[in-house]
């Protein structure tokens, strides 16, 4: 044994580990001989894990871990909480940040109208910057590359009055940053988003009452300045009713083909079935703290579509007038309530019925899905609807308007319904597009809309849900951390990002969150000055992570492992006796 270091039990070495700091921990094999005969029993680090991170020990190690040592190393040495940059070149707030499919660029919007490029190298550099108020924006708020990285989606606001809802989407070229087109997108919360590599999808918003309205999702091409007029560069997608001041916000495509081969499963079942060494588990809370208390928003719920059958529109509408005149209806109807009920029963037999078998199979695997936010009850986004995209709808080839429809298929009905009892202020999909991630914040339990101007209050925490796409349900429970303080027609959005292992998000309270999937355990903060509001993780390299804030700043973080191997890299400078001595010899 070393000279000084005393024998001790091992339950002893045990509960001084608790008490040591992570980076003390595994690095306590070099000061002993007895320290490096326990620094890799696994049932110390089994015990150390569960008690360190206080994960329920109903969770089983991570499928891919090879040891619990392992394990735990991962969890400290490769979270990208190390701030390593900071980039000053935007004047104000910072909405939005996208990477390339590469890693090589990233793209962040802000509310000073510029978007900005990045060359993501050993240290990021601004690459170019589009100002947009020519074009009459007001702020750059979303952007997406497409998927060979060669165009640019980028999402903003028209310069108009508070209440103004208009926006456009212009595409940008990667290979000499020229604008190829602009498309007109209402409200401008829609977003906008790829379906492939030159289509991207749009939305437009068509007032039919005071709370009553269309959206209409367009398929567009991004290269409508310089087609031949003789091509279609523009079809109408999907035509969908809103209810209660509701409409159609933040779509975003998921690829269905890509579900079979999912980087991590959350599902307990599958993972069992994926490996016999794997016991089935339910995951508990992050901390014995939160399991104490008891979960106050109610599990979302999928939500069954309405039978379009029934009795005909004509008649229903006939029956309910007859029934006002005659003064049978009691208690007498709001104006609002009326205007909700006339458009129910004009929409009954004039919408398309939801496509069969939604669920994903071999025979549809080219089949994608649109997601987005809507709603039913009031203007604020608490549902999410998923409308299958068949493979004939994904170019603009074809009919303006798209097929001839009959008069009973005026609207397209939703194929699949979330409620989520509460308002979404994000949404993020895993890499293999197999896991949907909501942010929201809750509305109280059993709480009665009755006026729907008038949305319920929400809950300053906020709930992470993860929903599985390929069989429509919520796996896990909602993570938790993460707070937002302003009101409902004030509330914006937060966006999220998921890496393989990790999933991030922003806050308002100064914050940017790190999470691990498997364990569904917050790991770290991420200090601002202000509110964050998007986060984005590097696509080939997961333990790089950018956040932006209204701080008007955008953090890079890397992880303790990546600090140091990027530090191994760049080269040392000359010691000054030995840079003098070189200079005296010439």
């Amino acid at each position: 044994m070393d000279v000084g270091c005393p024998r001790l039990p091992d339950t002893v070495l045990f509960e001084i580990f608790l008490y040591l700091d992570h980076a003390d921990v595994l690095s306590v094999g070099l000061v002993c001989q007895q320290w490096r005969a326990v620094a890799r029993d696994e049932f110390l680090w089994k015990e150390l894990f569960y008690r360190y991170y206080r994960v329920s020990r109903d969770v089983p190690r991570h499928p891919g871990a090879v040891s619990w040592y392992d394990e735990f190393q991962r969890l400290y040495d490769t979270i990208p909480c190390v701030e390593v940059q900071a980039l000053k070149e935007h004047n104000d707030q910072v909405l939005h940040l996208s990477f390339s499919h590469s890693g090589c660029l990233f793209a962040s919007c802000s509310k000073d109208c510029t978007v900005k490029i990045w060359s993501n190298e050993l240290d990021i550099s601004l690459q170019h910057s589009s100002n947009m108020r020519p074009y009459n924006w007001s702020y750059t708020q979303f952007s997406q590359f497409n998927s060979d990285d060669s165009l640019l989606l980028v999402s903003g606001v028209f310069v108009g009055p508070h209440n103004s809802s208009s926006g456009e989407i212009a595409v940008i070229s990667m290979e000499n940053f020229t604008l190829l087109s602009r498309v007109r997108n209402k409200p401008y919360d829609v977003f906008g988003c790829w379906l492939n590599e030159t289509n991207l999808i749009s939305g437009n918003l068509h007032r039919i009452g005071r709370i009553t309205s269309c959206s209409v999702l367009w398929l567009n091409n991004a290269f409508q300045g310089i087609e031949s007029e003789n091509v279609n560069v523009v079809k109408r997608l999907f035509k969908i009713q809103n209810l209660n001041a509701s409409t159609i916000r933040t779509v975003m495509v998921a690829d269905c083909s890509r579900y079979d081969s999912p980087d991590l499963l959350l599902d307990y079942e599958e993972q069992l079935a994926a490996s016999s060494t794997c016991p089935v588990f339910d995951l508990g809370s992050d901390s014995e703290e939160e399991e104490a208390k008891p979960k106050l928003p109610p599990e979302p719920a999928v939500q069954e579509l309405p039978d379009a059958g029934g009795v005909p529109a004509e008649h229903g509408l006939q029956q309910l007038f007859d029934d006002i005149m005659e003064g049978r209806m009691r208690p007498a109807m709001t104006e609002t309530e009326l205007e909700t009920k006339v458009a129910e029963l004009f929409v009954r037999n004039r919408t398309k019925p939801p496509e069969p078998n939604l669920l994903p199979t071999d025979s549809n695997s080219k089949t994608k899905y649109l997601i987005f936010t809507t709603g039913c009850l009031t203007y604020s986004p608490h549902q999410i609807g998923i409308k299958r995209i068949l493979p004939h709808q994904m170019t603009t080839a074809g009919p303006v308007l798209g097929e001839e429809r009959r008069s009973d298929e005026f609207f397209d009905s939703l194929d699949h319904v979330i409620d989520i009892h509460g308002h979404i202020i994000g949404m993020g999909l895993s890499p293999d597009h197999r896991y949907l991630y909501v942010n929201s914040r809750a509305w109280p339990r059993d709480c009665v809309i009755s006026d729907p101007m008038q949305p319920p209050p929400i809950a300053e925490e906020i709930d992470l849900h993860v929903f599985d796409l390929k069989t429509m349900k919520e796996v896990k429970r909602a993570l938790r951390a993460h707070r937002a303080y302003t009101p409902n027609e004030e509330c914006f959005f937060i966006f999220l990002d998921v890496s393989r292992d990790f999933v991030a998000s922003g806050a308002e309270d100064r914050h940017g969150y790190i999470w691990d999937r498997h364990y569904n355990i917050c790991l770290a903060k991420l200090q601002h000055d202000n509110v964050v509001n998007s986060v984005a993780f590097s696509p080939v390299e997961q333990e790089l992570l950018l956040t932006a804030s209204d701080d008007t700043t955008i953090k890079v973080w890397r992880s303790p492992r990546a600090v140091r191997v990027r530090q191994a890299r760049r080269p040392r400078p000359r010691k000054l006796l030995f840079s003098w001595l070189m200079n005296q010899k010439s």
